[in-house]
């Protein structure tokens, strides 16, 4: 059972370089495709930015006045989209009316709950309010340079274009608590590192991030319309989809936006990484059977923990972190130019192991039952007999000594719940 453990931890770990070598040519590939790319700089047509906000937070407001200072040729419009006008969010708009006179900023009531998602239930009353056949829509977090909206709509010079979406860092305020700065690591060389290969292995991407999704009036028509996501929680992933369904390209802009990640604890830390992962899973279900794969430093320690410490396991595990090392640098700070990823690179084996542990509790959940009783546990047989076989390894070789039983019985029997 040791050697089919060990051959198995190493053969995962082997796979898991192979994608971190894969993420290096993704990555080189959108770096090249922007430098090679040519674009009409004169092409700026009316648009409106579609903006639903809901609550406010220290740093939305920040968010809010970037927008208003686009250093865009065409003309420009911001559609804030409220529930109710006693959100505290009217405060900031009416604030940012004040501030800004000469930009065009509309507030609308969104009063019909037309589905489950409240905020593309908010999109769709504000869609009919939109000025302009070009829509951008962001979250009331997000933060843009003054050339944002001059980049992504340049996009659109190209009539293959039907969406234009953008990668994004996650900020974290000075000295903020570490589960913080893991989430912000994780966008920067975990989900954007993921972004990237999927777009050089498809051929392109075929959804959409939150940050940014662009595109026109007519183009959402033709993909069945925001009608037709107000039962999605992954509307961005979505829409993206169904815009490259109808035969258009979604294009993955060069411009690289930024959102505000919260000062969380450790219980909120975990319950936003369970959720994104089992986005993953009912999103992309294929990319997520393959998500355990991109861990491969978790499998490279189970590897040396399996082979006993064997020295070709620690010469193995030492390629594994510095391809792990590469591919955050190579995206984190070349192509996303967050400097945090630098303050934070001594973290990236924990948010890789924590990363690792919310995608298996993002399994179908098991049950163990032996013995009369059950215990439910949140990841895959698979996984539970391989932790198992290397804490019997570990205790052989003495890393760690303690009392072993099997779980509830000797023949456990396993069901789906």
């Amino acid at each position: 059972m040791a050697i089919f453990i060990e051959v198995i931890t190493t053969l995962l770990t082997l796979a898991g370089l192979a994608y971190l070598l894969l993420v290096l040519w993704g990555t080189r590939d959108f770096a090249h495709y922007w430098r090679r790319k040519s674009v009409d700089a004169g092409f700026a047509p009316d648009v409106t930015i579609l903006k639903p906000v809901k609550g406010v937070d220290q740093r939305m407001y920040a968010g809010l006045v970037s927008h208003c200072r686009q250093e865009y040729a065409g003309r420009f419009e911001i559609v804030f989209g409220v529930s109710s006008l006693d959100d505290p969010a009217v405060g900031e708009i009416e604030r940012l009316q004040a501030e800004f006179p000469g930009c065009a900023i509309r507030l609308v009531e969104c009063r019909e709950r037309l589905g489950t998602s409240g905020k593309v239930s908010n999109l769709v009353q504000m869609l009919r309010e939109a000025q302009y056949e070009y829509v951008v829509i962001n979250d009331s977090d997000i933060r843009v340079s003054a050339q944002y909206l001059t980049r992504v709509m340049q996009c659109f010079s190209d009539a293959k274009v039907g969406m234009v979406t953008a990668p994004y860092i996650g900020r974290t305020a000075e000295g903020g608590a570490v589960w913080s700065r893991l989430e912000a690591l994780g966008i920067s060389t975990d989900f954007l590192p993921g972004v990237l290969t999927a777009r050089r292995l498809e051929g392109g991407i075929h959804f959409g991030l939150g940050s940014t999704l662009a595109t026109s009036k007519s183009v959402l028509a033709k993909a069945g319309g925001l009608e037709s996501l107000t039962e999605y929680l992954a509307d961005d992933y979505e829409m993206g989809a169904r815009i490259a369904g109808a035969g258009y390209r979604v294009e993955l802009s060069n411009e690289v936006v930024e959102t505000t990640v919260p000062e969380y604890h450790f219980g909120g830390f975990k319950d936003h990484q369970l959720r994104w992962a089992r986005s993953t899973r009912d999103s992309r279900k294929l990319g997520y059977l393959g998500l355990g794969i991109t861990y491969a430093v978790p499998w490279a320690v189970m590897t040396c923990v399996a082979s006993g410490l064997a020295l070709w396991s620690f010469s193995l595990l030492s390629v594994v972190l510095l391809a792990r090392v590469a591919v955050a640098l190579s995206v984190g700070v070349g192509v996303l130019g967050d400097e945090q990823v630098l303050r934070d690179l001594w973290l990236l084996p924990l948010r890789d192991f924590l990363g690792w542990v919310s995608g298996c509790g993002a399994l179908p959940g098991i049950r163990w039952c032996g013995a009369g009783s059950c215990l439910r546990c949140g990841m895959d047989g698979l996984l539970l007999c391989i932790l198992s076989a290397l804490r019997l390894q570990a205790m052989s070789t003495g890393l760690c000594s303690g009392h072993y039983d099997a779980p509830l019985g000797d023949t456990p029997l396993i069901t789906r719940v």
